[in-house]
């Protein structure tokens, strides 16, 4: 047996345990996470939310900033006189004098397109019986128009005074409205009255005996039953008939009495079956033409007439 001290043993290569090179050892290691699709969709959400919420921020601001911008700026042209009100434009009014136009829209002294209150001014008009309807508008940049539509005159009424002794003439509207006490030509309530009254009442229709009792206002409406059957005769009318009648009697219903444009009288009665009355009457004066003076068609199954004497 061999002796002698041992020698250490060799060590041996293995190539897979050695040290990895110094490049590879400087390189970090990768970090991976573990995220769920579900973390990433509500992480997307948020931020969507919140770019959303800046963008509506930004628009509320440039907003408000507009709106303060707008309104110093109407708080100041308000009531400067870039916009000062040096015209009023006034159409549709042939009833009413300028100056009762211009008391009636009582537009301030200095006031501008800005600040005048148009629907005052509305109200104020139409507080006036000959106006049926009004519009108020700004006509930039000094302008205001006043457009009116007017009632029209369907007849004058004489209407008894409160001493039973004259009668006083009103003008009443198509509507039943009475408009207005028709001063005496030559007064000084005449003068101040425009000429499109006169004209209008000497070409209406005129009703006459109304009773005792009968009353009219301003801006009302009328409720005397032989005016309004006098009234509602005529409208029913289909034919030029209702053009031939001048005047009417109306001291009662049954009573109303038809005057034609050739002085023939007519005894019409109340308004009803007027288009077989009317077609009577028309039938009468046709076949007996120059020779009627009077028709009486209150029975329309029954009517008379009587021949000019």
């Amino acid at each position: 047996m061999r002796t002698g001290p041992r020698r250490a043993p060799r060590a041996e290569s293995n190539r897979s345990e050695a040290t990895p090179p110094a490049r590879a050892a400087a390189r970090p290691a990768r970090a991976y996470e573990s995220v769920r699709i579900g973390d990433l969709t509500r992480q997307e959400r948020h931020e969507r939310a919140q770019q959303r919420s800046r963008a509506l921020a930004l628009r509320v601001g440039i907003a408000v900033g507009v709106a303060a911008v707008l309104l110093v700026a109407f708080l100041v042209l308000r009531s400067s006189s870039v916009f000062s009100i040096d015209n009023v434009s006034v159409k549709g009014v042939e009833h009413l004098t300028s100056t009762e136009m211009a008391q009636l829209a009582g537009v301030p002294a200095g006031a501008t397109l800005l600040d005048v209150d148009a629907g005052a001014i509305e109200r104020r008009i139409k507080r006036n019986a000959w106006v049926k309807s009004v519009s108020v508008s700004r006509g930039f940049p000094h302008t205001l128009n006043i457009d009116v539509v007017e009632r029209t005159v369907a007849a004058v009424v004489e209407v008894p005074a409160a001493d039973a002794r004259t009668t006083k003439l009103w003008a009443i509207s198509s509507d039943r409205l009475w408009l207005m006490p028709i001063p005496a030509k030559g007064t000084e309530a005449a003068a101040a009255t425009s000429a499109k009254v006169y004209e209008d009442a000497d070409a209406a229709l005129h009703i006459t005996d109304v009773p005792f009792g009968t009353t009219a206002a301003i801006g009302q409406m009328c409720t005397d039953s032989n005016v309004l059957n006098a009234l509602g005769i005529v409208d029913g009318m289909t034919t030029d008939l209702a053009k031939r009648v001048k005047s009417v009697s109306a001291a009662g219903e049954e009573e109303t009495v038809l005057i034609l444009d050739n002085g023939v009288e007519i005894a019409f009665g109340k308004a009803e079956h007027i288009r077989d009355k009317e077609r009577v009457v028309l039938k009468i004066l046709e076949e007996n033409e120059g020779k009627v003076s009077y028709i009486n068609v209150r029975s329309v199954s029954k009517p008379t007439w009587r021949a000019v004497a």
